[in-house]
C-alpha cells in the first residue's frame, strides 16, 4: 500500500483546534503514514526568551550550538510531545521521534554557497527499514526536524520540508501531503486539482502563483526531485483527497 508522508508547518501546531482536526483526520485515514512537523514560530519565541537573535539565510535558520540546544528542546520536546499526545487521545498509535533516535536521519552540514549556517544539516541518509518496521506494527512515526551528524554525532537543525522530502524519497511511490491553512493552489479563482512542473513554473512566472504559495510549490517540486511520486498541497478539509496534486 502506498505510504503517505504528511508535513505540517509549525505555525499551526500551537492551535488546539487545528491539532484536534489533524488528529481526527489521521485517525480516519486508512493507509500507512509518517508525520513530519516543523516548529519555527515557537522556536523563534524560545530563542527570543533567552536573548538569542534569529537570523535566516536563504530561508534557513542560522543555528549556533546554543540555539541548537533550545531548538531541540522545543521541537523534539514541547511540540513533538504535544502532537503525539493529541494523536494518542484520538486513538492513533503515535510515536514521537527525531532523527537522532535509531539514527533515523543522518546529515552533513548544509553550507549553501559556502555560507556557514552553524548546526544546520542536509539529510543524506534515511533509515527506511526502521521506519518501515514501525509502520508494519501499526505505529505512526511523528518526526521532529532534527537529524544526527554522520561525522560528529551531534544534533542538527533541518528544515522540516527537507525532512519530509527525504523521508518521502526513501520509499517507493510515496505521496507527500503538505497540510497548512490553504485549500490548495488557487488558479482562476478555484483550487487547481492537478498541476505538473511546467504548469507550476508558468504560473509563478505569470504571477498567478505568488506570495506564500511560491515556497510551498517549490517545496513540492523539490520533493518530486527527491523521489516522491506525487505531492498534494491542502488544508484539513481536503486532507483525505482534496487540494492540489503536483506530479
Amino acid at each position: 500500500m502506498q505510504l503517505t508522508v504528511i508535513k505540517v508547518g509549525g505555525n499551526e501546531l500551537d492551535d488546539p483546534a487545528f491539532l484536534d482536526g489533524l488528529s481526527a483526520a489521521i485517525a480516519g485515514f486508512s493507509g500507512p503514514l509518517v508525520l513530519v512537523h516543523g516548529g519555527g514560530k515557537e522556536i523563534t519565541a524560545a530563542l527570543s526568551h533567552y536573548g538569542i537573535p534569529t537570523t535566516f539565510i536563504g530561508g534557513l535558520r542560522v543555528t549556533s550550538p546554543e540555539a541548537m540546544e533550545i531548538m531541540q528542546q522545543v521541537a523534539c520536546g514541547t511540540i513533538n510531545k504535544r502532537v503525539v499526545a493529541r494523536l494518542v487521545d484520538a486513538g492513533v498509535r503515535a510515536l514521537g521521534l527525531s532523527g537522532q533516535d535509531l539514527g533515523l536521519l543522518g546529515c552533513v552540514p548544509q553550507r549553501p554557497d559556502g555560507v556557514d549556517l552553524g548546526r544546520v544539516g542536509l539529510i543524506t541518509q534515511v533509515e527506511s527499514a526502521a521506519l518501515q518496521a514501525m509502520i508494519d506494527l501499526g505505529w505512526l512515526p511523528v518526526i521532529a526536524p532534527v537529524a544526527r551528524g554522520l561525522a560528529d554525532g551531534l544534533s542538527y537543525n533541518i528544515n522540516a520540508d527537507q525532512v519530509a522530502q527525504a523521508v518521502a524519497g526513501a520509499f517507493p511511490s510515496t505521496q507527500l501531503v503538505f497540510v497548512s491553512n490553504v485549500p490548495g493552489v488557487i488558479l482562476g479563482g478555484s483550487v487547481a486539482a492537478q498541476l505538473d512542473r511546467a504548469a507550476v513554473l508558468a504560473a509563478i512566472e505569470s504571477g498567478e502563483i505568488s506570495g506564500g504559495m511560491i515556497p510551498k510549490v517549490r517545496a513540492a517540486l523539490d520533493a518530486l526531485d527527491a523521489g516522491a511520486a506525487s505531492v498534494r498541497i491542502t488544508n484539513l478539509a481536503g486532507f483525505a483527497a482534496g487540494g492540489t496534486t503536483i506530479v
